[in-house]
């Protein structure tokens, strides 16, 4: 079975050739016709346009490569505790109804031998955030790719999120929120670091 860099790698340059060679905007002013609208009244003019930049931001994630991202930003140490960054925000859009859904991803690992230079940990989740996405994949794919960068003792990643497509159609929950969890390593097979990392993740900031 192929690793999740592995098939990373080996998809985005099929996804960022098709985005080259089929452009969307003529798709979004077919989409507005069929709506009812005029898609060349002023206030929709540009907005193909302006949808397909959007959407090729919103998807920039498909053409990344994590270790570039990561550029080498992974040290040895001897250093055997908890590292986590806490509050990291995204934003993804749902696969399911291409709607968005945003919040918090909480990143905890444990080190063997190398750890990664922590603003890297954000940027990790923003390639994956970046795609077509349900919370239950990113949150894995999130934690599988640090496991495979430094094989550390443990990873572990909780993902917070609120869903456009529960509260703005369907059961229409405005309030209602989404958690999800990866655990591998120590934070699986050991309950006592997997307590400390929610006990941390828990704790509010103190002003610093």
């Amino acid at each position: 079975m192929k690793s999740n860099k592995a098939l990373v790698k080996m998809m985005a340059p099929k996804i960022m050739a098709a985005k080259k060679e089929q452009p969307i905007a003529p798709l979004v002013k077919q989409i507005l016709e069929r709506l009812g609208e005029d898609p060349l009244r002023e206030g929709l003019a540009r907005t193909p346009e302006r949808v397909e930049r959007a959407l090729q931001f919103l998807t920039s994630g498909y053409g990344v490569d994590v270790n570039e991202v990561v550029n080498g930003a992974l040290f040895s140490v001897k250093y055997d505790e908890m590292v986590i960054m806490k509050d990291i925000e995204f934003f993804s859009m749902c696969e399911h109804h291409m709607l968005p859904f945003f919040g918090k991803v909480h990143v905890a690992y444990i080190p063997r031998d190398r750890v990664i230079g922590l603003s890297k940990l954000p940027r990790i989740v923003d390639v994956f955030a970046r795609r077509l996405q349900i919370q239950e994949r990113m949150t894995q794919q999130i934690a599988q790719t640090i496991q495979e960068m430094i094989d550390p003792v443990g990873v572990a990643v909780i993902c917070e999120a609120r869903h456009f497509c529960i509260m703005m159609r369907g059961v229409e929950k405005q309030h209602s929120g989404a958690v999800t969890s990866a655990m591998l390593g120590a934070f699986r097979n050991r309950k006592e670091t997997r307590d400390e990392f929610l006990s941390l993740v828990n704790s509010r900031p103190t002003g610093y």
